[in-house]
Parts: C-alpha cells; sequence; structure tokens
C-alpha cells in the first residue's frame, strides 16, 4: 500500500477536542432523552435519538476521522468532508429536536437560574429570530460556501489548523442556520410560508451546481497545493473532477429531495382543501377565469398573423441570403417560434396549435377538397406520428435543418401542402391527430400545463341533451377530433381550438386552471383516448418526447466531447430498453409519462439558452438588410441564465418525482435513478461548450 495511504488511514484522532465536544453532547442528549422519553411517542422519540447520535457520528468522521487526514491530498475527500459538516449532521441534528433533550440533561438549578434568564431575554430571541429567518440563514450559508472555496481562502486553511478549525466550523454552524428554516425544530411557529421552503433549497442547489460545474469544467487546477499530491494513479485534475462530481450530484440531491418532499405535502394539502371547496370555487369564479370566448373571436386574426410570418419565412428562405444569422429562415422558427412556443405551454397552454397557419389554409382548402374519407383504421393511432417526430429530431441534426434557410422553407411549405391535402380528403382533423409532429410535441408538452379547455360545471353537462360540444350545430361546427368534453381528461388531442366553447350552449366550456401534471398522476379514461396505460403508442411518443429533448440538447455540444458521445450511447440503451417495456406492461407506460415534466424542463432549458441569445436577430436583420446596418447578430450570454435553466430542471424532476411517486403509490429505486441520471445528464450538458445556433459569435 502506499505509504501516504496507509498514513492517512492510521490518523483517527479520537482524543482530540472536538471528540470530547462531541462526546459530552451526546452524553447530555441522551440523559435528557431518558428524562423526556415518557412525554414523547416512543417510536418517534428513538428516531430522533438516532438521528442525533447519527449528526454527531457524521462530524466526527469528518473532523476526527482518517477523512480528515487525506484533506492534504485529495481534493475529493475534502469535498466529502465538506458534504458531511454542511450538508448531512445539521439536518439530522436538527431532525433530533435537540434543544429540550439539551436543556433537560443538564441540572435544573443550571437552567432555571443560570441560563433561563438569557433563554427569555427578548433581545436574544430577536437576534435569534433574525439568524434563523430564510434571507439571513440562506445568505450566511451561501456566502460561507462559495467564500471558503474561493483558491486564497482555500489556500490558506489548508495551510494553518487554526484556519482549518474555522473554515470547518462556518460551514458547521451556518449549516446549521441554513437548515432551520426547512425542519424548524423550535416549537414556535415560522412565520414565512411553508411554501417559501422549496424555493429556498432550489436557489440553494443552483449556488451548489454552479460551483461544482466551476471544479469539473475550469480545465485548469485551482488548488496549487494538490499540484505535487497524489493518490495512486489519480492525477490531481481528475481528483479535482472527482471533487465537483461529489459536490454537484449529492449535494443536489439533498436539496432536492427534501424540497420534492415539501412540495408533495403541499400538492396532498392543496388538493385536499380544493376539492372541499371545489363546488363553491367552479360556480363563482370559473366564468371570470379567463376570458375564452374573446379569445376565441380573435383566433383568426392571430392564425392570419401566423400565416403573414410564415409566408415571410418561406419568402426569405428561399430568396434570401443563405447565411443562418442573414436569414429569417434560420431564426425565426428555430429560435423565437420554439422558444415561446413551450413558454406559451408551461403558462397557458397549446397556443400554438390554436394560432396554427397550416390550419387556416386548410380550412381554406376545404371549399376544395371537402374531406369525405375516414382515416386509415390501421392508422388511428400514434405509431405514425411517433416515427415522423423521431425523424424530425434526428434529421435536425443530421441534415442542420436550422443551418439551411433553403430546406426550413421547403418543410413549412411542405407542412401547408400536407395539411391541406391529409385534411383535404379524411375528415376528423386526421392532419393534427395522426400526423404532424409539432402537434404531437405540443399535446405531450402541454401534459404539465397549469390550463386545460375542460367544463366548468359536471351538473350542466348531465342535463345537456344536444351535445353540441362534440356534434356541433347549425352555427357553429363541434370538436373534430372527437374529444367529448365531460369525458375529457387532460390537453392530449387537443388543440385548443375552442369550437367547443363556441359550440356550447351552455356556457360551460372554458381555459380553466389546473393543477400541472395532474392527468399524469391519474389515469382516468379519456375521450377519443382511453386509458393512457393501456395506449402504447402514446408511451412511445412520450418517450420520443423525453429521450429527444436530452439527444437534441446535447446535439449543442462540440463532436469533440467524449462525453457526448457517451450520452447518446446512454440515450439508445434506455430507449431500446424501454419499448419492450411500454410495449407489454402498464407500469412502465405510465413511468413514462412520469417523465414528460423532466423532458419539458429539458426543452425549456435548452430552448431558453437559443432565445436569450438570439431574441434580437430579427430586429438585426432587419436593420442590416434594409436599414444599411452593418452589424451581424452577435450570441450575448446573460448572466442570469445558467441559473434560470438549473431552477427548470430542478422543478422538472420534482414534478417527475412527485408523479412516479403517486404512480407507484411508494418511491421506486430504478425509476427515481433514471430520472436522477437524466437530470444529472442535464445539468452536464448545459455547462457543457455550446454552439449559439443562428447567431455570429
Amino acid at each position: 500500500m502506499d505509504p501516504v495511504v496507509n498514513a492517512a488511514l492510521s490518523s483517527w484522532n479520537p482524543g482530540g477536542a472536538a471528540s470530547f465536544v462531541l462526546l459530552f453532547s451526546a452524553l447530555l442528549y441522551l440523559r435528557g432523552w431518558l428524562r423526556g422519553r415518557r412525554l414523547v411517542h416512543a417510536a418517534r422519540d428513538g428516531q430522533r435519538l438516532a438521528a442525533f447520535l447519527g449528526g454527531l457520528m457524521l462530524v466526527f468522521l469528518a473532523t476526527e476521522s482518517p477523512l480528515d487526514a487525506f484533506d492534504n491530498f485529495s481534493l475529493a475527500a475534502h469535498m466529502a468532508q465538506h458534504l458531511l459538516l454542511m450538508m448531512f449532521a445539521p439536518p439530522l441534528i436538527l431532525l433530533a429536536r435537540p434543544t429540550v433533550p439539551l436543556l433537560r440533561g443538564l441540572p435544573r438549578t443550571f437552567v432555571k437560574e443560570g441560563l433561563g434568564p438569557f433563554l427569555t431575554w427578548p433581545l436574544l430571541r430577536g437576534v435569534f429570530r433574525i439568524l434563523t429567518a430564510p434571507p439571513f440563514a440562506w445568505a450566511a450559508f451561501a456566502i460561507s460556501t462559495i467564500f471558503w472555496h474561493l483558491p486564497a481562502f482555500y489556500e490558506l486553511a489548508l495551510g494553518s489548523r487554526f484556519w482549518h478549525g474555522v473554515q470547518h466550523a462556518s460551514f458547521f454552524w451556518t449549516g446549521v442556520l441554513f437548515w432551520w428554516p426547512v425542519i424548524q425544530p423550535g416549537a414556535g411557529k415560522s412565520s414565512w410560508a411553508a411554501w417559501i421552503k422549496i424555493p429556498y433549497l432550489l436557489f440553494a442547489d443552483i449556488v451548489n451546481t454552479a460551483l461544482s460545474a466551476f471544479f469539473v469544467f475550469s480545465g485548469r487546477l485551482l488548488y496549487p497545493s494538490y499540484a505535487s499530491a497524489h493518490l495512486g494513479s489519480l492525477s490531481p485534475q481528475d481528483d479535482q473532477t472527482i471533487a465537483g462530481l461529489i459536490m454537484w450530484v449529492p449535494g443536489s440531491l439533498v436539496y432536492l429531495l427534501p424540497a420534492f418532499v415539501l412540495a408533495m405535502r403541499l400538492l396532498v394539502s392543496g388538493r385536499a382543501q380544493v376539492r372541499a371547496m371545489e363546488p363553491v370555487v367552479r360556480v363563482r369564479n370559473a366564468p371570470q377565469i379567463f376570458r375564452v370566448r374573446t379569445l376565441a373571436r380573435w383566433r383568426p386574426a392571430l392564425q392570419v398573423c401566423m400565416l403573414l410570418l410564415a409566408v415571410v419565412v418561406i419568402v426569405d428562405g428561399f430568396f434570401g441570403p443563405q447565411v443562418t444569422p442573414l436569414n429569417l429562415a434560420g431564426v425565426l422558427p428555430w429560435i423565437h417560434w420554439r422558444a415561446l412556443s413551450i413558454l406559451a405551454l408551461l403558462v397557458v397552454g397549446n397556443l400554438f396549435c390554436m394560432s396554427c397557419p397550416f390550419v387556416f389554409v386548410r380550412d381554406l382548402g376545404r371549399k376544395v377538397l371537402p374531406a369525405r374519407l375516414r382515416w386509415p383504421r390501421r392508422l388511428r393511432n400514434k405509431w405514425l406520428a411517433t416515427g415522423v417526430l423521431a425523424a424530425y429530431l434526428i434529421g435536425y441534426e443530421v441534415f442542420g435543418f436550422w443551418d439551411r434557410p433553403w430546406l426550413t422553407a421547403w418543410i413549412a411549405a411542405g407542412y401547408f401542402a400536407a395539411a391541406v391535402v391529409v385534411d383535404g380528403f379524411f375528415r376528423g382533423a386526421s392532419f393534427c391527430k395522426y400526423v404532424c409532429p409539432i402537434g404531437q410535441f405540443q399535446f405531450v408538452s402541454s401534459l404539465g400545463s397549469p390550463r386545460e379547455v375542460k367544463v366548468k360545471r359536471a351538473s350542466v353537462c348531465r342535463s345537456c341533451q344536444t351535445y353540441d360540444c362534440i356534434r356541433g350545430n347549425e352555427q357553429q361546427r363541434g370538436c373534430e377530433l372527437y374529444l367529448f368534453q365531460p369525458k375529457k381528461a387532460g390537453n392530449l388531442d387537443c388543440t385548443f381550438c375552442l369550437d367547443c366553447v363556441k359550440a356550447c350552449p351552455h356556457d360551460n366550456v372554458a381555459i380553466l386552471p389546473v393543477l400541472p401534471a395532474k392527468t399524469i398522476v391519474e389515469d382516468p379514461y379519456r375521450s377519443s383516448i382511453g386509458r393512457l396505460s393501456k395506449r402504447s403508442d402514446f408511451a412511445a411518443l412520450a418517450l420520443v418526447f423525453v429521450f429527444g429533448a436530452f439527444a437534441n440538447a446535447a446535439g449543442m455540444i462540440g463532436p469533440v466531447m467524449v462525453f457526448e458521445q457517451w450520452l447518446r450511447m446512454l440515450l439508445l440503451v434506455l430507449a431500446v430498453v424501454a419499448v419492450p417495456a411500454i410495449l407489454f406492461f402498464s407500469l412502465p407506460k405510465r413511468f413514462v409519462f412520469a417523465l414528460v415534466p423532466l423532458g419539458v424542463a429539458m426543452w425549456a432549458a435548452h430552448l431558453l439558452y437559443h432565445f436569450a441569445t438570439g431574441w434580437n436577430a430579427p430586429w438585426t436583420i432587419l436593420s442590416q438588410r434594409f436599414l444599411g446596418a452593418h452589424q451581424a447578430a452577435t450570441a450575448m450570454i446573460p448572466d442570469w441564465l445558467t441559473g434560470a435553466q438549473i431552477l427548470l430542471l430542478d422543478a422538472g424532476l420534482l414534478v417527475t418525482l412527485y408523479v412516479g411517486w403517486r404512480v407507484a403509490r411508494k418511491l421506486t429505486i430504478p425509476w427515481a435513478a433514471l430520472a436522477v441520471a437524466l437530470y444529472t445528464a442535464g445539468i452536464w450538458i448545459l455547462f457543457q461548450p455550446m454552439q449559439m445556433r443562428g447567431m455570429v459569435h
């Protein structure tokens, strides 16, 4: 064995000052626990004792075990030490509710006469409230984390026993402050709302992820003290990368899992309150939620505007300069339309399909082609559309649609032709339902939308005799996609055309708020679809959507990156394993849909990058070509972008974990591991050197 490693492994220090403090704290808590055991439920009391002793044991391992000796030779070991002090030991100790047992463990006279006046001192209590308030606790924790990882101060702590102890004390006590508002071990009730804890943890994860990525992707050795240190064949640069990964993955999980539990509790309690108030809310507030009839009247105007933009894109794609940053066909479809459509899905719902110019031209074409045929029975599923979407995603990278304006123009023109021909011969909006890959993308994305076209009051539908929402009437056609509103659940196959809104004689259909991803959690019978657990074609479509999000973003990584090859191989293996599973088993089908929120988050984070770096490209193109300017669109990455992307992926992972837990009624480890693996891959992708497509950089 390496002499350095052998010496480090034998470097236990059980007789140090820290060991004495930890042992005294353990005995004090145990004495107080024994005194008050009868006052608390035995099972919970035992769990708290185990949590406190476990937290002290982690502090002992971090400061008195060989791990403390390794920190002079390995940044990875030092990072593990920091994680124990900041992220693992403090929450365990606070979960033990240590205040009362520790006071009980002290002599009663000393507590009453010595500590009593200080514990009841208003000034001291006010200072404590300030220290444990979320803004101060979060700031202290973040500043301590960043400060001590700056090279100058890290080297100071590494070279001085005193400053090393100050560093560890800072990590531990700011960790206690940070976790106090989350766990709230005190007897008093916090004045802060419960939901504050979720962004509190998510923003902490952003700091942790950014710092971890700095270790992994810096490309240089950050701390000179480790330049000559080695552990076996591990180089200092590899050791630094491992340290970043240790801080990244376990650290992110420490923040995200509590946020997931908190979100789950809030959603469950909120759903119970909504159910109790549902009759009142639906009757009294539903008509004012969204001016849906006004939106329905404006739909043709929106379609005309989108049609004019499409014509401009096609003309410029064919006849304009074939340089992507100088052509509207190179920026409007691939940067602005994609980003704004996913933003609309996250805020409102499927607004793009509502304003779709292809449907507008199709409706005009029906004056010549009246659509008398029914779509072939064998093709009344999503297999054709799934194949077309997969081909589109593959072709986007292989043929570089985004970098060929003329090809973009041909795709748009072909779309118009396909919509007119397919729906000119076949009725029932067959193009939208069975062919259109953009529509399928929108349908799957809208599973996580916070709004849905649905009925306001089920009792009105039960008394209805005409069912105009699906049959239509003399003034207005019904739903072309055969979605019967009383039996409709979710946004799948819903184009937000609002024909059902205009046809309903009772004004009982609107765009109403819903709990995002609610219809993924449940598996109701859906009009024109059935149960998702029985639909392998829908599961395959969702699978293409989810893995396409990560593969499409990975395509932006430079070809020299080994990780890109590894990631694509991983996605291929997962897809090959998942396809047979969704074909034959119901539960894997449900889990595929549980991954949709994470897929939506990845698409949103990826497209946000394009939009944030190129939102002003159309104006630059127009000013250069028509106003005589000479400056091409230049890519600039805003400072807030990375944080926003991490927040999106964090939120996507939380919703995915929640949905998966609800689907299985427990946390299934293989499925959760897949979700975490995809999340980790997504974070890694976002920190890689990216191609700024459609921009001059």
